[in-house]
């Protein structure tokens, strides 16, 4: 297994992680009436990211996996030090 192609991935896993939280968080402020589209667009642009890693090499698809999993609680920590420094 090659480390930089691990770590590039966990790097892009990451980021697609914080880029569709964005769009959940985008889409939830839309109308009612465009929330089902844009889940659906965001689930549909999801299922070709993660399809095309699945064909790239293991590699690829285990830093993926890496990054995608230790964002959400690296995530969840930063923005409980914002709040924490916001109130005192």
């Amino acid at each position: 297994m090659n480390i930089l192609t691990a770590l590039a991935s966990a790097a892009f896993g990451s980021t697609v992680y914080l880029a569709t939280f964005s769009a959940i968080k985008w889409v939830n402020r839309l109308p009612r009436r465009f929330r089902v589209a844009g889940f659906v667009l965001t689930g549909v642009v999801l299922c070709a990211i993660i399809g095309t890693i699945a064909a790239a090499s293991q590699s690829v698809a285990l830093g993926f996996i890496v990054g995608a999993v230790l964002t959400p609680p690296v995530h969840r920590w930063i923005l409980q030090r914002r709040r924490h420094a916001a109130s005192s």
